[in-house]
C-alpha cells in the first residue's frame, strides 16, 4: 500500500483539477466521462460503455465474480426554459440546482455555436422595498446575456433546452480544503480511479472482477446506475458519494447527524446498505487505522446505493461517503484527507473480498 501522503500525487491532483473544471450536466457528461476514461486506461483492461454515457473501467473482465466500485458523473445544472421578448432567460432545473446561489452568479450557456456567456441578475437593493424584500425563486431568477431582444439571443444560437452550468473552477484553500463546484461527485469519479492505479501500481491482483463505475444521471434519479447496474450484475456494489457537513451554521444536527470534514470517512446504515458488507469496510478500517463517522439513513440513501442493492434479485451494497460542505453550490468544500482516506477504505476492502466471501444473513 503506498504511503497515505502519496495517494493524490502531482499527476492526480492536476487530473482532479482538469475533471472538476469541465462541465458534465446530467445528460451531457460524455466530454468529462472522456477525461476519465482516459487517466484511468493505463489501470483497466477493457472498458464498458452504455447508451446514456456511463462509464466502466473494468480489471479482470472474465471473472464470473463481479464487485463494482461507484460514483457519479454528473453536475447540478440549468436548463433555458422561456426567452422574453426583451432578451431575458427563465429556467428550470436540470438536478436539484439552488435558486438561491443564483442572483450574480455568471454562467454558461452551452449551445451548437460553442459557450455563450450570461450574467444571473437582480435588482438593485436601492430597488428593492426593504419591508418587503423578494428572496430568490426559481420563477423569479433570470439570465442577462446582453441581448436586446430575442431575436438577439436566437442569433447567439441559444434555444429553449440549452443547458446551463457554472464556470467557478478548481482551488485549494488553506492548504487541504479542495473547493469547486461538481465535487458532488466527481470527486467520486476521481477516488474509484485512484482506487484502480494503487491496484495497478501495487500490483494486486484481485480474485474476482472488478467494475470501476462512473454513473451518470444520478441528480436526477438514480438512472445512470438503475441502467449499468443490468448490464454488469454485479455480485457486490461499493459506492461513494458526499454527505454533509453538518457543523456550519443553520444545520439541525438533531435531523441531520452529526458527520464534519476532516473526521474520515462517513459510512452509512440504512435498509439499502448491506449489513455485513458494511461491517467487513468497518473491520478494514479499524484493522488499518483508517478514521471514519457514522451516518444514518432512512427509508433511501438517497444516492446510487439504492439503485445497485434492489437491483438484479438484490446485490450486496454499501456506501462510503466523502463529508461536504455547502453541497449543491459552487463553493463545494472537501477535506484532502477525507478524500484520501475514502480511496485508502475502498481499496483495502477490495482486498479483503473473495468469490468465497459469503454475504448472506444465513450462513
Amino acid at each position: 500500500m503506498a504511503k497515505k501522503a502519496e495517494i493524490i500525487n502531482k499527476k492526480s491532483l492536476t487530473f482532479l483539477e482538469k475533471y472538476l473544471n469541465n462541465a458534465a450536466p446530467t445528460g451531457y457528461e460524455w466530454d468529462g466521462q472522456k477525461l476519465w476514461m482516459e487517466y484511468l486506461k493505463p489501470y483497466v483492461d477493457t472498458f464498458i460503455t452504455d447508451t446514456y454515457g456511463t462509464a466502466v473501467g473494468v480489471i479482470n473482465p472474465d471473472a464470473p465474480y463481479k464487485v463494482v466500485i461507484e460514483g457519479h458523473s454528473d453536475e447540478i445544472s440549468w436548463y433555458v426554459n422561456y426567452i422574453t421578448d426583451d432578451g431575458l432567460l427563465y429556467v428550470i432545473r436540470n438536478g436539484g440546482s439552488d435558486h438561491q446561489i443564483a442572483p450574480s452568479k455568471w454562467v454558461n450557456i452551452h449551445t451548437k455555436k460553442g459557450i455563450v456567456k450570461g450574467v444571473f441578475g437582480w435588482p438593485a437593493i436601492h430597488t428593492r422595498n426593504a419591508a418587503k424584500e423578494e428572496t430568490p425563486k426559481q420563477d423569479n431568477i433570470f439570465i442577462d446575456i446582453g441581448a436586446k431582444d430575442k431575436k438577439e439571443v436566437e442569433k447567439l444560437g441559444v434555444h429553449v433546452g440549452c443547458v446551463i452550468t457554472y464556470p467557478d473552477t478548481f482551488q485549494v484553500l488553506n492548504k487541504n480544503k479542495f473547493v469547486c463546484r461538481a465535487i458532488d461527485n466527481r470527486a467520486g469519479g476521481f477516488m474509484i480511479a485512484e482506487v484502480a492505479r494503487l491496484l495497478h501500481e501495487n500490483k494486486k491482483k484481485l480474485p474476482f472482477g472488478l467494475y470501476i463505475t462512473n454513473s451518470v444521471q444520478e441528480e436526477i434519479g438514480l438512472r445512470g446506475a438503475e441502467m449499468i447496474t443490468q448490464t454488469i450484475k454485479p455480485d457486490v456494489a461499493i459506492v461513494t458519494d458526499v454527505c454533509h457537513d453538518t457543523t456550519t451554521p443553520m444545520i439541525d444536527k438533531k435531523k441531520q447527524g452529526e458527520t464534519r470534514i476532516g473526521d474520515g470517512p462517513v459510512i452509512t446504515y440504512a435498509p439499502a446498505v448491506q449489513n455485513k458488507l458494511r461491517e467487513l469496510i468497518i473491520d478494514t478500517a479499524e484493522e488499518k487505522n483508517i478514521p471514519f463517522q457514522r451516518m444514518a439513513s432512512s427509508r433511501f440513501t438517497g444516492t446510487d446505493t439504492d439503485a445497485f442493492a434492489y437491483s438484479n434479485g438484490g446485490v450486496a451494497s454499501a456506501l462510503i461517503s466523502l463529508p461536504l460542505r455547502y453541497m449543491h453550490t459552487t463553493v463545494e468544500m472537501i477535506h484532502k484527507e477525507d478524500m484520501e482516506n475514502v480511496i485508502r477504505m475502498i481499496y483495502e476492502t477490495l482486498l479483503k473480498i473473495t468469490p468465497e466471501t459469503s454475504f448472506s444473513y444465513f450462513d
